[in-house]
């Protein structure tokens, strides 16, 4: 079982930044064939992937959306991922979901743990 806890949206101006954290839990410990990533949704819209990270090699993958404006990260001591927004749009409010999967690519498929969510709100 792997828990997630989001932290760290808010109110932000259209061109501000904003980071978002995601501690991570896992039954028996973080592995490395854990990937862990993130995920949006805006009201009306399909759930839309934004970036991942695997635990083991830190690889990476992003949506083409955010591609050049957003950074994943991840601190293995504080069993921790970041998603660090710069650049931001009104287009990108939406409430940000922390997810995880086993495997072993920093892709959009098979994602089965999900956290509660934090809103991002960015304003002109």
């Amino acid at each position: 079982q792997v828990q997630l806890v989001e932290s760290g949206g808010g109110l932000v101006q259209a061109g501000g930044s904003l980071r978002l954290s995601c501690a991570v839990s896992a039954s028996g410990g973080t592995s490395r064939d854990l990937v862990t990533g993130w995920w949006r949704q805006a009201p009306g819209k399909k759930r839309e992937f934004v970036s991942a990270i695997t635990w083991s090699g830190g690889d990476t993958g992003y949506g083409e959306s955010v591609k050049g404006r957003f950074t994943i990260s991840k601190d293995n001591l504080r069993d921790t991922i970041y998603l660090q927004m710069t650049l931001l749009k009104p287009e990108d409010t939406a409430v940000y979901y922390c997810a995880a999967k086993y495997g072993w690519y920093a892709d959009d498929r098979g994602y089965n743990h999900w956290g509660q969510g934090t809103q991002v709100t960015v304003s002109l």
